[in-house]
This record gives C-alpha cells, structure tokens and sequence, in this order.
C-alpha cells in the first residue's frame, strides 16, 4: 500500500456502503465531510454509514469535518444569467428589487473594499475591477468576461473582510462535529494564528479537543504562515481559493513552502483541489495531473485529496485507486536521503526528549537495516515525530486508543495497530511483537520500538529498544 495517505470527499457519488467499501479497499484512509453542503440529518447519517463499513472491512478511517467559512456569494440575477462583455459596468448593490444592479449581500465587504480592488467570481470565471464607491453601492468595470450567474461565490483578492473565520452555520456545524465525535475539523479561510485560538475556544467550553487542520487559501495566511503551524495541528494547501487570492503562477511555490513547514514540526499536511480534476467526467486522469500528484508526494506531502473526483464524479473508485497507484509509484523514487540529510542537519538543534528518540530512532534503524520502527503510543505524538523523518522502513504505532488509532490514519507512512492496555516493559513488548507478526515479520528481522515509561502518559516517549524476532 501507499505511505500517502489519500483524502476522499464523500458526496452524492460514493454516499452508500457499496461505494465506500470499494473505496476503502482502493486506499482511501480518510474520509472528508463538507458542510457546504447537506444537513446535520444527511452528515450523521454519512458518519455512521462511514463507521459502519470501515468496522465491516475492519480498515482503520479517519473522518475529517471541513467547515464552510465565511463564503461570500452573489445573489440572484435573471434566469439564465447576464452574460458580460470586456469592459462592461455592473453595480453591486445589497438592497433586493433593483433592476439595474447586481444584488450582492454583504454590505460589510462594500465596506471596506477600496478602489482599484479585484472581485472574483466563482474559479475566475468573470472578474470586475472596483471603479466607484457610491454610498453603499460599488460601481465595477468587467475584466474577464463570462456569464454571470446566481449564488456563485465571490472572492475579493488583497481585502481584508473584518469578518470572524467561523460563521454562525459554522458555530452549528462545530457542534455538529463534536457530537459526532469526528477525528479532525478542519477551518477554512484561515487568515491568522487567531482564527484558530476562536475554534480553541470554542472546544474548551464544549470539554473537547479535536485536532484542528487550517485551511491555507488567503493570502494573510500565506503571510503568518508560521504562527498558524504552531498553533494548529495540521494545514491544508487549499488550491482552489488560494489560486484566487494569490496569481495562479505563485501556487506550486507556495504549496512547496506549505508543505515543508509542516514537516519541519511534524504536523500532517493535506495537499487539495483539482488533483484529478478531468476524473470527474473520465476514467483516467491527464499526465499532467498525474505529476501533479506525484511533485506532491515528492515535496513531502502526508496525505492528498480528492474533492468532486469522490464527491460528484463519475469514477469515485477508480480516483482513489489512481491515486493509490501514483503514490506507490513515486514513492520507490522517494528522496529518502534528501530527508535523512535534514534529520541530521536538525539533530543537535532539538531540545526535546521525544523529538531527539524519534530522530536517533530512525538513524539506529538505518544502521541496523531494521525491518521497522515500533512506536507504541498514547496520543500519536512520537509516531508523527518518526514519521516527519520519513525513514524508508515501514513504520507502526502500537496504541490502547482507538481515537490515537484513526487519527493516524492521516499521517504520512504510520500504520496503526489497536491493542489491549499494558503497564510492564515486557508486556509491552510481548504485545507489540505478537500483534505484528502476522504482518510479514520473520525470524532474525530486527525492530526499533520506542516507548515511554511509566506507561498511559503522553509526551513521556524516553525509551528506545532493539529487537531481534525469533
């Protein structure tokens, strides 16, 4: 199988266990619930279905909740749409029943924009330049021309909207997720650090702590892009809005810097939108999309998406499938060196216990030629550590936790076994060892497995201990 996990958005094309089942069986390991779309009543009635046939095929699924955000829209026009010619002048107004103008409501933005800005329609389908501010009305030149349409979302590139990252349908939608118990949120149109510490918020009044993936798709966020690594607890090269908000030449430079500054930490990264974009109407993908995909997984990405390919496409199936297929290709020309080159440049710098295990870990399992690293694990923490190193052996975390258990499922090369509670050095070791040996283990293959005593504490990794199978 793929060390790259594969993101699959569930929607009216794969919404049934016949679908998912093969789904699961092509490699998909996480499943992606979009609250722009649906009801709560249709969204647990996914989750449980999502639970049920992962149970059924006992493969380990993660479900990833991804909040709609602020999206802006237009509002109706004629039917049919107004097609609109180079040049053309519209005005946007947010009052309904003008004849002559555009409805647009959102009077915060018409606020705020200034002359001279761009508006965006849908993927950049039509655009205007913002040449008059009249009371609450916005005067607009046509810059590409297209056809305009009713509710097509509208992007305003360089503005800053004095709008909160988590709307009201998003405050319901959280609620949604934590009810449902999902393993990640994910918060979309990430500005700053203090988008995030909102959603923080929010969990602590709710007693929950749900890993939080920030959705990089504004160009602020490109500029604090750091703080928002720190903070979070992973992030999403969100390609779609960020081609909009940034020029589109500028994305694969950015998705590059992306993903790096997640593996610099070891915090998982989602790479998004359009990957196999042409299997939403055909059986196989363009070439180009294929290196697409694969300069991701080269980049160092943990997991890549697929958006309508799953969601509203015609070969659900055989998307996750071509996507498994790119990844165990590319991954056997994976620059494996490039990362032990870092790891060791990295080496002296860490100051932590855990980090500095994970890191002596990998370098003692190259020597050795162990046949894999062992991590047994409370929270995950240590297994993401060794896999931010991406040693080229397999690696497995051993874990009591069923949440530590799918949550891993995003996370690049970690493969995740459940078993019972231990509490002794040699019950610990007598477990991960039995547990693993169906898995292809032999006599004489030797294990590098990581631990922390006393066992059941999180962040307490300080042991490390060779194994030789017999």
């Amino acid at each position: 199988m793929a060390r790259t996990k594969i993101v699959a958005t569930i929607g009216p094309a794969s919404n049934n266990p016949e679908t998912i089942r093969r789904m699961l069986a092509a490699g998909m390991t996480v499943a992606r619930v979009n609250f722009s779309h649906g009801d709560h009543e249709s969204h647990a009635k996914t989750v449980e279905m999502l639970r049920r046939v992962a149970a059924a095929e006992n493969k380990t699924l993660a479900i990833l909740g991804d909040l709609q955000g602020p999206k802006l829209r237009l509002g109706h026009v004629r039917p049919g749409g107004i097609q609109l010619n180079l040049g053309d002048e519209i005005v946007l107004t947010p009052h309904r029943g003008q004849p002559a103008m555009i409805h647009f409501p959102h009077p915060d933005l018409i606020e705020v924009v200034g002359l001279g800005a761009r508006l965006v329609v849908g993927d950049g389908e039509v655009e205007f330049t913002v040449a008059e501010k009249r009371e609450d009305t916005l005067r607009c030149l046509v810059t590409v021309a297209g056809l305009l349409e009713s509710r097509k979302g509208i992007n305003a590139p360089g503005t800053n909207l004095p709008i909160s990252s988590m709307t009201e349908k998003d405050r319901l939608d959280f609620d949604l997720v934590c009810n449902l118990g999902l393993d990640y949120v994910a918060l979309s149109f990430v500005r700053g650090a203090d988008d995030i510490r909102e959603l923080q918020e929010m969990m602590a009044e709710r007693d929950v702590k749900i890993p939080i993936i920030a959705k990089i798709e504004k160009k602020e966020a490109i500029d604090q892009l750091e703080e928002i690594r720190d903070i979070a607890d992973g992030m999403m090269v969100a390609r779609g809005d960020l081609g909009i908000e940034v020029q589109p030449q500028e994305v694969p430079m950015l998705q590059k810097r992306i993903i790096r500054c997640c593996n610099e930490v070891g915090k998982p990264v989602i790479t998004a939108t359009q990957m196999l974009q042409s299997m939403v109407e055909h059986p196989r993908p363009t070439r180009a999309e294929a290196s697409d995909v694969a300069n991701a997984i080269l980049d160092g990405t943990d997991a890549v998406m697929l958006s309508g390919e799953t969601a509203s496409g015609k070969f659900p199936v055989e998307s996750v499938l071509m996507m498994r297929q790119i990844s165990e290709i590319t991954e056997r020309e994976f620059p494996y060196e490039y990362f032990r080159d870092r790891r060791q440049k990295r080496a002296s710098q860490s100051g932590s216990v855990t980090e500095a295990i994970s890191s002596a870990s990998c370098e003692i399992a190259e020597t050795i030629s162990a046949k894999a690293i062992i991590s047994t694990t409370m929270s995950g923490y240590t297994a993401r550590q060794i896999s931010r190193h991406r040693p080229p052996m397999a690696i497995w975390a051993v874990t009591p936790s069923p949440v530590t258990r799918r949550r891993l499922a995003l996370v690049w090369g970690v493969n995740c076994l459940l078993v019972d509670d231990f509490s002794t050095t040699d019950d610990m070791l007598q477990q991960t060892v039995e547990s693993l040996r169906p898995f292809g283990l032999e006599r004489n293959d030797k294990l590098v497995i990581t631990a922390g005593i006393p066992f059941g504490a999180t962040g307490q990794t300080n042991l490390i201990q060779v194994h030789e199978m017999i």
